[in-house]
């Protein structure tokens, strides 16, 4: 770090120490800097004709499920292929040196956070590793017993196989955002790593622990959204910042 960044992370951390309750939240930058592109990034190449709503929406899926599962399948492979970075470990390690002290909650739909060693991670717009089926139905369907396929479907009523994300028009897993903003309204201090802070309600986890009366540190490389909210700003990236900032701690 240069004289004038740790300047603000001597600050950052006094703040942190001090902290009975931290709240962590991560966006896709943090991930970005393992590889995984971002939403917006990843309609390159042969997916760059594609509007988003095309391949993010439960609209989209149905008018061509075939096309939107190999737009998933092809990111699934990219998550798989990535690896944790510097800043997830010094996130996880900080987490694993206060038990009870760290609330993580991440956009990010990989499990980059997990296999660093984060513990207990909210996950607002789900997992893309994970599958689930299109519709309820009023009988169970077995998605072990799926029939393949480009999507799988159930082969005793057809209802189909989707990621487990959050899409466009759907609303976020209800206790997740709620133990998110318990999480936000009850910190002392509150991480905010790599997220542009453009999608709500996300962002809004960074106001409202702000209006309780936490003390919000951004980490970002870029100008965000959230950058009017933060007491402090630390600019660099998450593997670059974080080692530097929690290591000592």
């Amino acid at each position: 770090m240069d004289a004038a960044l740790e300047a603000l992370a001597t600050t950052a951390r006094a703040w942190l120490s001090q902290a009975e309750s931290i709240a962590v939240l991560t966006g896709a930058g943090m991930s970005a800097e393992s590889g995984i592109p971002t939403f917006r990034d990843a309609l390159t190449g042969l997916w760059s004709r594609f509007n988003p709503a095309q391949l993010a929406s439960e609209e989209g899926f149905r008018a061509d499920p075939a096309l939107v599962w190999n737009w998933y399948a092809e990111r699934r492979e990219g998550v798989r292929r990535a690896e944790p970075n510097a800043g997830h470990r010094a996130l996880a390690a900080f987490q694993a040196r206060h038990p009870g002290r760290v609330t993580l909650v991440t956009q990010n739909v990989d499990d980059l956070h997990q296999r660093a060693g984060s513990t207990g991670v909210i996950r607002l717009h789900g997992d893309i590793l994970e599958d689930r089926w299109l519709e309820r139905r009023s009988h169970a369907c077995d998605l072990a017993q799926a029939q393949p396929g480009t999507p799988p479907r159930c082969a005793v009523c057809g209802n189909l196989v989707r990621p487990g994300v959050v899409w466009f028009g759907e609303m976020l897993p209800a206790a997740a955002l709620a133990a998110a903003e318990r999480a936000a309204q009850r910190c002392d201090a509150m991480l905010v790593i790599g997220t542009s802070g453009a999608v709500w309600p996300a962002a809004g986890l960074a106001h409202a622990a702000r209006r309780a009366g936490a003390r919000v540190i951004v980490v970002n490389p870029h100008d965000s959204e959230l950058d009017e909210v933060a007491h402090l700003r630390l600019q660099g990236t998450a593997a670059a910042v974080l080692p530097a900032l929690l290591d000592a701690l």
